[in-house]
């Protein structure tokens, strides 16, 4: 009996994994909000259908993965922080994560208490949870709506700022309500509180410093340095829920921001930044499932009263919108970004566990009407998830706050063939922007009103003094063969494997043919239109025309009855496919082929 509940555990975990990864590919490939996706697949295969039950298959440990799994989405997300992004909206930020959340925590308790018909003691503990947004909502929905800088770091900085805030402002709530029904009750007893809190966010940053004196000293060796981070992690988190229950998130949190500021000085702490990111996509949406999964329907049922949707109702139409606009006023941002800010506020895996968490201890205090609280929780994350899903792209194209454009390129060397290529892109509607550290190879591409950026482009600084959101190519196209690889290695983890592109600098010692078709597909044009060849056209008289295609083919590029060099194919949809070392193109009607020709 034993053996059959292990092999049913180990089944769900397999399962709810598979479906939370699948969940988030459909999402990217139907383009909708991957939190949607990932919240219909847990009902789908919990409640719905009664196929699953994580909670009962995987018994005392529910609790415990999901919690782990949350410190270490949250130390991720405070790991990407980084204080240059504060540049221009620190006031705001400030403001939003102190006045702008205890507005929120105020008129969220009200609603509790005057619209779903909760206690007082109840309301202000479920209105500290309500101001979270956090990390495993937020960043998902910035990656797909390609919002404007300015915003989008608003919003991160707030997500993972007021995580831990949340459950800390519940849990002085309770705090509260416990003290203050003893009857020898002194004000002296809050001291325990703000104590254990303080201990916490010390133990955080001393953990933190640790950790970077360590691996700035190569105690670690390269490839156990993420597994030893994530162990520092599980114990920060576990050393703050040893001193307080709820407090190992404000840990992690801690922790996550020490190393983030120790991360310019320390360049091997950024170099695991990307393993983390992706561990934390892969738990983000397994504890979404577990969660969603979980709930029984009678739990379902309770969300379709008017009470509770009254409630979600104000959460979202008076209770964000006031809290953001008063809190913001005076500060940099606009009228438009505060409208999109004040809008967007969707509640994740934290209000849901740790809503959980205070339900049972409040019922088992003598509180029955606590037991609605995770219903209400669900509601108000189920809802605002949908709602800020599907509407922040077009409420952001609205109101100019998110890249409209096609997608562009950045094209890394400034030469006569690159200001070119990009002068004749740009003519065509595509984006385009040349990098390059010499001042005067640049001006040329100044003089034709391209954008330029005079500097760097693998140097850290560069992310914070580039606007990245419209491109979504990097093309490397300098006379060094050796920088060029190294320019499409570390934007890999930025652009993917198949935006990425070098052009050779002398001719392959391979035969094309030799050559893996991994390497064909990301070395540009073709093997005899190197570096030099292509700058002596240039500089020689050719220029670049583009060419119908009338019917949709496959064609073997020796086939092409051109009279000059494919050079990219700008697509009926506006989307730009340059031409590469593989031998077959794909055309379709309404295409357009850029070649290289000689003006005669």
């Amino acid at each position: 009996m034993n053996y059959i509940n292990q092999e049913f555990a180990l089944i769900s975990i397999v399962v709810v994994i598979g479906i939370g990864i699948f969940s988030q590919w459909l999402a990217w490939r139907i383009q909708w909000p991957s939190i949607v996706i990932m919240s219909i697949a847990g009902l789908l295969i919990g409640p719905i259908l009664g196929n699953i039950n994580p909670q009962e298959a995987l018994g005392n440990l529910y609790s415990p993965i999901i919690s782990l799994a949350v410190a270490m989405i949250l130390f991720e997300g405070s790991t990407s922080l980084d204080i240059r992004e504060l540049k221009g909206i620190s006031k705001s930020v400030f403001r939003i994560v102190t006045l702008g959340a205890f507005i929120a925590w105020i008129g969220g308790s009200l609603a509790a208490h005057y619209i779903a018909g909760l206690s007082l003691e109840i309301s202000f503990i479920i209105g500290g949870l309500f101001v979270v947004t956090g990390p495993t909502v937020i960043i998902p929905l910035l990656r797909q709506a390609k919002l404007k800088p300015r915003v989008a770091s608003v919003l991160k900085w707030e997500g993972i700022i007021v995580d831990p805030i949340g459950p800390l402002l519940a849990l002085f709530a309770y705090w509260i309500i416990r003290i203050t029904s003893i009857e020898t009750f002194h004000y002296s007893d809050f001291v325990p509180f703000f104590v254990d809190s303080l201990a916490a966010i010390f133990a955080g940053l001393i953990i933190g410093i640790l950790v970077s004196f360590l691996v700035s000293k190569g105690i670690f060796p390269e490839y156990l340095k993420s597994p030893i981070i994530i162990c520092f992690v599980f114990v920060c988190f576990i050393i703050g829920e040893v001193i307080m229950h709820e407090t190992g998130m404000l840990a992690v949190t801690v922790m996550g921001l020490t190393l983030a500021r120790t991360k310019k000085y320390i360049h091997s702490i950024g170099s695991i930044g990307h393993f983390m990111e992706n561990l934390s996509v892969m738990l983000t949406s397994t504890v979404f499932i577990l969660l969603t999964a979980s709930l029984t329907k009678e739990r379902i049922s309770e969300i379709f009263t008017w009470p509770i949707l009254c409630f979600v109702l104000a959460m979202l139409f008076l209770v964000r919108p006031l809290s953001i606009w008063i809190s913001t006023f005076g500060t940099e941002l606009t009228i438009q970004e505060k409208m999109l800010v004040g809008w967007i506020a969707p509640r994740g895996i934290v209000a849901l566990t740790v809503s959980g968490y205070f339900a049972d201890q409040l019922v088992a205090d003598g509180y029955q009407n606590a037991a609605i609280l995770t219903s209400l929780t669900l509601a108000l994350v189920f809802i605002t998830v949908c709602a800020h899903g599907f509407s922040i792209g077009p409420i952001a194209r609205k109101l100019g706050l998110a890249n409209t454009e096609s997608s562009g390129l950045i094209l890394v060397g400034a030469s006569s063939f690159s200001v070119a290529f990009g002068d004749h892109l740009k003519q065509m509607g595509t984006p385009v922007l040349i990098t390059d550290t010499s001042y005067d190879r640049l001006l040329p591409a100044r003089k034709l009103e391209i954008d330029t950026y005079h500097g760097e482009i693998l140097s850290e600084h560069s992310e914070f003094e580039i606007d990245m959101t419209p491109y979504e190519m990097i093309l490397s196209m300098t006379g060094d063969a050796a920088y060029n690889a190294l320019v499409c290695q570390s934007y890999i983890p930025e652009f993917g494997y198949q935006n990425i592109f070098a052009l050779p600098v002398g001719k392959n010692k391979l035969n094309s043919n030799e050559l893996p078709p991994s390497i064909k597909a990301n070395l540009l044009f073709g093997e005899d239109e190197t570096f030099k060849e292509l700058n002596k056209k240039i500089n020689t008289g050719y220029t670049m025309k583009n060419m119908e295609i009338n019917e949709k083919k496959s064609i073997q590029k020796e086939d092409l009855t051109v009279n000059g060099t494919p050079l990219c194919i700008k697509k009926k949809n506006g989307g730009i496919v340059p031409v590469t070392f593989k031998d077959k193109l794909m055309l379709d009607e309404g295409d357009q082929l850029v070649i290289l020709v000689l003006e005669h």
